[in-house]
């Protein structure tokens, strides 16, 4: 399962290339403004910063919701960088438009998808990605992870190559659930990544080394 790392933020998309496990960044209009990033060219500009820091793909999201206008910004926002993946929202001109870019070769990852159904759509349009929010699911009493599951198991029986894109992490057992589930991608916030460093044996036991060893001198 490859990691993406959901955020704006320069310095924890460096924390996590640092770790050695980044695999590509996701990032939307929320994260952005939350970082400051403001004004068209900013926005470009900070996706480029981005492209040049990782080596893998980049979601960039479009702002639009008609056809025409989705087009014409995720052809720009292509124009940026080789990474750059153009997010799309789960809507109707938005299936439209990903069929378009597939077509023409830009890749996609068509994000608020809640649904088998949504992501059976994505897929026959061509999408790279399919982003399934699980956190979202579960705060509307469903199983975020067992949609996971019905959309990998539709996927693999009608052999589809559109990637798995788990969305909305919010802890490190969903990183853990996505796996098992077969996930082919998660995009979770740096916290949920170094979440998984974490067990209570671990600094139990390097207490216990570190005691030892300093006995020893």
């Amino acid at each position: 399962m490859k990691f993406f790392i959901d955020t704006a933020n320069l310095a924890q998309i460096k924390e996590a290339n640092d770790l050695g496990i980044l695999d590509g960044v996701t990032t939307n209009p929320t994260l952005m403004a939350k970082e400051g990033i403001k004004g068209h060219d900013a926005i470009m500009q900070h996706y480029k910063t981005i492209c040049e820091m990782v080596d893998g793909p980049v979601s960039a999201e479009v702002f639009g919701t008609e056809f025409a206008g989705i087009v014409e910004e995720g052809k720009k926002l292509a124009a940026i960088h080789k990474n750059i993946v153009v997010k799309v929202p789960m809507i109707k001109d938005g299936i439209k438009a990903i069929k378009w870019f597939t077509d023409n070769g830009i890749p996609t990852n068509c994000t608020l998808v809640f649904s088998a159904g949504q992501a059976i759509l994505a897929a026959k349009a061509g999408a790279t990605y399919v982003s399934p929010f699980i956190g979202r699911i579960d705060d509307s009493s469903w199983d975020g992870v067992q949609v996971i599951e019905q959309i990998v198991s539709i996927y693999n029986a009608q052999g589809f190559m559109t990637e798995v894109l788990a969305a909305s992490i919010r802890s490190p057992l969903h990183i853990v659930r996505c796996a098992e589930a077969g996930a082919d991608i998660c995009t979770c916030p740096l916290s949920s990544i170094l979440g998984l460093l974490k067990h209570p044996l671990t600094d139990l036991g390097l207490q216990q080394f570190l005691s030892d060893a300093k006995s020893m001198q």
